[in-house]
């Protein structure tokens, strides 16, 4: 049986279909970090994602793009504590001296951080890149956030990677499948989806 592919929303509404332009956008790196690794949050694809991701970091700084890395804080002991090592930002994608760390504790890297003020004295323009960890929690919240303050996210998608949940019928969702809906999702109105950081720096 064949199944009807819908329109998107974004084609709906008439919004560009254009990825962002790496050297005019401002890269977001969003939770790169290393308890994804190991131990109790750790995903299956965080090695090949973040190999992605620094070849992102590099590429934009060979362009001169803006960049800003986001890290989550769940606070002492926990998972996502970054004053441990478990919640340090990955030496691949370290910040250098002069790319702002913007501290959250929700998954929007918007709501309650200075994210935006951040955008706004590095004189970022609408289009932002975005990858990290997990596609479906982090990633996606902050292309909502994002196109909800007016911004132009590009998603990479295989810098970005998640982990399999129970599904609302109690049987397993692979994270393979969960990382493709997050970001059919977000293609779906919030931002332009490419396949690979290869793609968008072509």
């Amino acid at each position: 049986m064949s199944t009807t592919v819908s329109a998107t929303l974004r084609d709906v509404s008439g919004l560009p279909a254009r990825p962002a332009r790496l050297a005019e956008a401002t890269l977001v790196l969003i939770d790169y970090q290393d308890t994804y690794r190991s131990g109790v949050m750790a995903l299956p694809g965080a090695e090949p994602a973040l190999a992605a991701g620094a070849r992102l970091l590099a590429a934009a700084r060979d362009a001169g793009a803006r960049i800003v890395h986001v890290a989550h804080d769940g606070g002492p002991g926990s998972a996502y504590d970054v004053r441990a090592a478990s919640g340090a930002i990955s030496a691949e994608v370290a910040p250098r001296d002069g790319e702002p760390v913007v501290v959250k504790t929700f998954p929007d890297s918007f709501h309650q951080t200075d994210l935006q003020d951040v955008l706004t004295g590095l004189g970022a323009g609408p289009d932002l890149v975005l990858a990290g960890f997990m596609t479906h929690m982090c990633v996606a919240s902050t292309a909502q956030g994002a196109f909800n303050r007016g911004y132009r996210p590009t998603v990479v998608a295989d810098a970005c990677t998640t982990r399999s949940l129970p599904g609302p019928d109690g049987a397993s969702l692979p994270a393979g499948d969960l990382h493709r809906a997050a970001l059919t999702a977000i293609g779906d109105l919030y931002g332009i989806v490419v396949p690979s950081v290869d793609a968008l720096t072509a």
